[in-house]
């Protein structure tokens, strides 16, 4: 059983995540920085008075997760897409996450509206010692009658402190899996859509921007001893970009990251996109389940 007071820090951090979320709309426009739209929504997140729980993605078209902006990113958001921006909150490490999609070309919304509808029928299901088979079963099923393809090797993901990815998944389709959630567990429910003639899978792109620090490997350099320590204390286990780490160019600095990657002390989320190229919207919210009732705390 969560306490009272871990209860409350979940609540504050999904509120905090849901007031961001309905304003990345005001961000999100056409020729707009991606880079100033992750900012903005971290900055969003620290002026309520949140932490960030990993970088904000910003994921364009048929990119369906893991983009964040590198530093100096120069990519801006083009006429007519479909723009994913999923962010998570914490508050001393318990976590909200949550996502919606942005279409700048109205011929999107009935995808975009197919996940809603998906993850709001997710949410009627879940509850204590739900099969989360049963779970991706219904969000297939929900997403397949409206003409549309889930993304079958994405799911949601049970969350406890510090971590994102706590071992229990919620599949977008139904498998064979006895797994049951359970009372006082948290999950991040987020089915990802596709169309109907798409691959219905994601594949790992070449360029990777989100990491986290996997194992204390202590690299030789100086430089790269000290940022691996400032890694180790300010993230713990939770995602973040190269763009936190430092300010302005310094050469030095982008060396020792480079060790620190090289050496396996951090690793590296891949770009997921879409196999068939085909376009992808999200949808995603956060659920506490109590004992008698599920809550929804990103709404």
């Amino acid at each position: 059983m969560l306490s009272e007071d871990i209860v409350k820090k979940y609540m504050q951090a999904g509120h905090i995540a849901s007031e961001v979320r309905n304003s990345a709309k005001q961000l999100v426009k056409a020729g707009a920085q991606i880079i100033d739209i992750c900012e903005g929504i971290e900055r969003l997140i620290r002026a309520k008075g949140g932490n960030s729980a990993f970088p904000c993605n910003v994921c364009i078209n048929d990119i369906a997760a893991h983009y964040t902006s590198p530093p100096k990113d120069n990519h801006v958001v083009p006429p007519d897409s479909i723009v994913k921006v999923d962010l998570g909150v914490h508050i001393d490490g318990y976590i909200a996450d949550t996502a919606t999609t942005i279409c700048l070309d109205r011929r999107y919304e009935d995808l975009f509206a197919t996940a809603q509808r998906a993850l709001q029928a997710a949410i009627v299901e879940i509850q204590p010692g739900t099969k989360v088979s049963k779970i991706g079963s219904v969000i297939q099923k929900t997403i397949e009658s409206n003409g549309f393809k889930p993304i079958s090797n994405l799911s949601g993901h049970k969350m406890d402190q510090y971590i994102i990815h706590s071992g229990k998944s919620i599949p977008n389709v139904g498998q064979m899996n006895g797994t049951k959630t359970e009372e006082w567990e948290v999950y991040a429910i987020e089915p990802f859509v596709t169309m109907n003639d798409a691959a219905g899978q994601v594949k790992n792109g070449r360029d990777s921007y989100i990491y986290r620090f996997l194992r204390d490997r202590k690299p030789k350099g100086i430089e790269a001893k000290i940022l691996l320590q400032k890694i180790r204390s300010s993230q713990r286990t939770l995602p973040f970009p190269e763009r936190w780490l430092y300010s302005g160019t310094s050469d030095g600095q982008r060396r020792a990251f480079l060790e620190i990657l090289a050496s396996k002390s951090i690793m590296a989320y891949p770009v997921l996109i879409e196999a068939s190229g085909s376009l992808v919207a999200q949808a995603e919210h956060t659920v506490l389940i109590k004992k008698d009732e599920s809550v929804v705390i990103t709404l």
